[in-house]
C-alpha cells in the first residue's frame, strides 16, 4: 500500500465543522509556513512531488477541501465559495499564522479569493495554473467542453461519473493523467499507486459525485463572472507568482497571459511541453522558481 507517508508527509484531521484531513510535510521550525490547495477532483495527494522539495526551507502542509481526498462531504457544501469559507477556516484554526498559499487549479481560484476577501492571513500567493475566464476568441479543448458540459447537465452528470468509476483504478489514474499532464509517463510509480490506493478508500464515501458535481459547476459558473473575478485580483496586495504550462488543457495558456499582462507587477513564469500541473510533472523546476521567488520577496523567514 503507498500513501502519502511514502512521501513524507504525515496525516491529520481537524474538526471545521466536520472533519478536514491535511498532510503536514515538515520543513525547518523558522521556516516561512506553505499551504499547498489542490483542484476540482485533486487531494493532497497532487503535492506530493514539490512538498519535500519545499519543505527543505519552509514548513509545508497540505489541505483536503470539502469533498476532495479524504475530507468526506459530511453534509457540508463543496461550492468555491463555500471550500474558500473553509480554507480560512483552516487558517486560522490550524496554522494559526500568516502562510504562503500556493493553488493548483480550482484551488487557484480559492486561494486567490482568500487573499484578496482575508488578506491578513495571507503574506503570498503561488497561482499554478489557476482556473481563470476564458480569454475571448480562443477555443477550449474540445474533450474539456464536453466533459464540462456534460457536468453542467442535471442527471447527466452524474451518469457520466458512476460510468467512469466501473473501470478498474489504474485506468481511471491514467485517464486523468492524460487529461491533465502533457506527458503522463513522467508521473512516477509510487504517486500512480497512491492513487489507486485513495480511490479505494473514496469508494467507500458516499456523496462524493453529487460533492463533486456541485464544485464543478461552481466553477464555471465562478470563473464566468469575470468582472467579480477581476474584481477580485484587483483586492491582492501580497507579492504573486503565476505560472503556467503552455500545453493546458483545462485553462488555456492565453488565459493566463492576459491575466500576466493586465498585472504587469506579478511574475509570471510559462513552462514550455508543460500541462495542468507543472508541480507533478516538473517538480524540482517549480521549487526552484518557488523559492527564488520567496527570497526576492522576503518571504523566506517565519512570519513569527
Amino acid at each position: 500500500m503507498t500513501t502519502v507517508a511514502n512521501f513524507g508527509g504525515t496525516s491529520h484531521h481537524a474538526d471545521l465543522g466536520g472533519p478536514v484531513h491535511w498532510v503536514d510535510f515538515g520543513g525547518p521550525a523558522d521556516g516561512p509556513r506553505i499551504v499547498l490547495v489542490h483542484g476540482l477532483g485533486g487531494s493532497h495527494l497532487n503535492w506530493v512531488l514539490l512538498a519535500p522539495l519545499l519543505a527543505k526551507k519552509a514548513r509545508v502542509t497540505a489541505v483536503d477541501l470539502a469533498g476532495h481526498g479524504l475530507t468526506n462531504p459530511e453534509g457540508r457544501q463543496t461550492t468555491v465559495q463555500a471550500n474558500t469559507r473553509l480554507l480560512g477556516r483552516f487558517l486560522r484554526e490550524v496554522v494559526e499564522e500568516p502562510v504562503i498559499l500556493v493553488g493548483n487549479s480550482m484551488g487557484g481560484l480559492i486561494s486567490l479569493f482568500q487573499t484578496a476577501y482575508d488578506p491578513e492571513l495571507v503574506r503570498g500567493l503561488v497561482l499554478v495554473d489557476p482556473a481563470l475566464p476564458m480569454v475571448l476568441g480562443t477555443r477550449p479543448d474540445p474533450t474539456m467542453l464536453g466533459t464540462f458540459f456534460l457536468y453542467s447537465v442535471p442527471g447527466l452528470g452524474e451518469r457520466f461519473l458512476a460510468r467512469s468509476r466501473t473501470v478498474p483504478a489504474r485506468r481511471q489514474v491514467e485517464r486523468l493523467l492524460e487529461m491533465v499532464c502533457a506527458d503522463p509517463s513522467g508521473i512516477p510509480e509510487e504517486l500512480k499507486q497512491a492513487s489507486e490506493h485513495l480511490i479505494g478508500e473514496r469508494a467507500k464515501v458516499e456523496g462524493l459525485d453529487k460533492a463533486f458535481i456541485e464544485a464543478a459547476r461552481s466553477v464555471v459558473f465562478t470563473i464566468s463572472k469575470r468582472g467579480a473575478y477581476h474584481a477580485a485580483m484587483s483586492q491582492v496586495r501580497v507579492p504573486v507568482f503565476l505560472m503556467s504550462g503552455d500545453r493546458d488543457r483545462l485553462v488555456n495558456v492565453a488565459s493566463a497571459r492576459f491575466v500576466a499582462r493586465r498585472y504587469p507587477h506579478w511574475r509570471y513564469d510559462e513552462y514550455a511541453n508543460v500541462g495542468h500541473v507543472p508541480q507533478m510533472e516538473i517538480p524540482e523546476v517549480v521549487s526552484e522558481r518557488v523559492l527564488d521567488w520567496m527570497d526576492a520577496n522576503r518571504l523566506s523567514t517565519s512570519a513569527s
